[in-house]
């Protein structure tokens, strides 16, 4: 079980906002702390819920340019005058009112969370806010404008960590933390997504697989679209931990994208909001099996902002501290109220399970060249794991 733990909110990052009819909808931040709030915290006594000041400049820069920094702030000054430069003012990456403030006060929760874990001060940390894990040093990208995720790495490695693991578990392929550290051997990424051939951003291939000064530490895993619950954890546990207990982290962070359920509008595997609980499970797990129980546990996408979301971060900020919500659970009958008041949607189900008994088959016990996933867990086991000492 947790230790101490943190979450870190504030009402403030409901303002992430790319305005009516964008799938990033902020009503799912505010409905997973509305249910956590519900479902953990009376049961969680060491959790303790935190608010920080948004990332100064010289934060942003660990991963960002400066000159993109400024483009944001005169983005969010005058919307109208954002035309796609530095990836601002497109049909992903709209801009709005006060967009800086917003992304800075997100990354400022995922670099704080990561000191506080990095400290001691908090075994686990999580923020369901950030994750947003398509932003480059130099644009918006992928509904992200800073890149929450990288800068958390980056302040671990500039507080003196020598070895962090990323793990990303949405669905799209974690390109922005990707390229972040491409070329850095302290850093492992492993990004298990949707093929890139039928996904955004088009990237994560099997042969990506880090710069010269870094082969080996980008590991992308990409899963056939329509890919279900056992072969997808069947796919990860192929891979992930044999290459986390080969590096060693000193701390694990992870993305817990949620648009890799089956009913996520923007992409197209078969998941269920079971197996995203089992995956934050088995993440949970590694911490403390590689990582001397060292975790920062963030969000990412995810566009059934109702039925899914919700749920599946209440799931993520249970486990991390050490009150897990027990599937059957009846989502409360004041938060299906609130749902309502704040879309007028009556939501189904009303547990905080799909109904799915979550079993996969182990790759220990067998791999078969007829199945596409077997096919693509084999081709990216061939491309990283001799870099690492182990058998493909």
């Amino acid at each position: 079980m947790s230790g101490r733990a943190q979450l870190m909110w504030n009402e403030a990052v409901t303002a992430y906002d790319f305005g009516p009819g964008h799938p990033m909808d902020p009503v799912r931040l505010a409905l997973t702390m509305r249910l956590a709030e519900a479902l953990v915290l009376p049961r969680a006594p060491e959790l303790r819920v935190r608010s920080v000041p948004a990332a100064g400049d010289s934060t942003l820069r660990l991963v960002h340019r400066q000159d993109y920094i400024d483009a944001v702030r005169k983005a969010a000054a005058d919307p109208a005058s954002a035309r796609g430069e530095y990836g601002l003012g497109t049909i992903d990456d709209p801009a709005f009112p006060g967009m800086h403030d917003a992304s800075a006060l997100i990354a400022g929760m995922s670099v704080a969370a990561a000191e506080a874990v990095w400290r001691g001060e908090a075994e686990h940390a999580v923020n369901f806010s950030g994750g947003l894990h398509h932003a480059m040093p130099g644009g918006a990208s992928g509904f992200c404008v800073y890149n929450d995720a990288a800068l958390a790495v980056a302040r671990l490695l500039e507080m003196g960590a020598e070895r962090v693991a990323y793990v990303d578990t949405d669905v799209h392929h974690g390109d922005g933390v990707q390229a972040a550290f491409w070329d850095d051997p302290r850093v492992l990424t492993i990004s298990v997504h949707e093929d890139p051939g039928t996904l955004f951003p088009g990237t994560g291939w099997p042969e990506e697989t880090g710069g010269a000064n870094a082969e080996g530490t980008s590991i992308n895993l990409p899963l056939p679209a329509g890919t279900s619950d056992a072969g997808w954890l069947r796919a990860m546990h192929a891979v992930v931990p044999e290459l986390l207990r080969a590096f060693a982290p000193e701390v694990l962070v992870t993305q817990h994208g949620a648009d890799t359920h089956v009913d996520d509008p923007l992409a197209h595997l078969g998941v269920s909001v079971d197996a995203q609980r089992a995956a934050a499970e088995s993440c949970h797990g590694w911490a403390h099996e590689f990582a001397g129980g060292r975790w920062l546990a963030l969000g990412g996408g995810g566009y059934a902002v109702v039925e899914v979301v919700p749920r599946t971060w209440t799931h993520l900020v249970g486990l991390a501290a050490g009150a897990p919500v027990e599937p059957g659970t009846e989502v409360p009958a004041d938060w299906l109220a609130e749902v309502y008041a704040r879309t007028g949607e009556v939501l189904e189900p009303r547990r905080m399970t799909d109904g799915v008994e979550v079993t996969w088959r182990s790759w220990e016990s067998g791999y078969d060249p007829a199945e596409a996933l077997d096919r693509a867990v084999v081709r990216v086991r061939r491309a990283v794991f001799p870099a690492h000492g182990l058998l493909p």
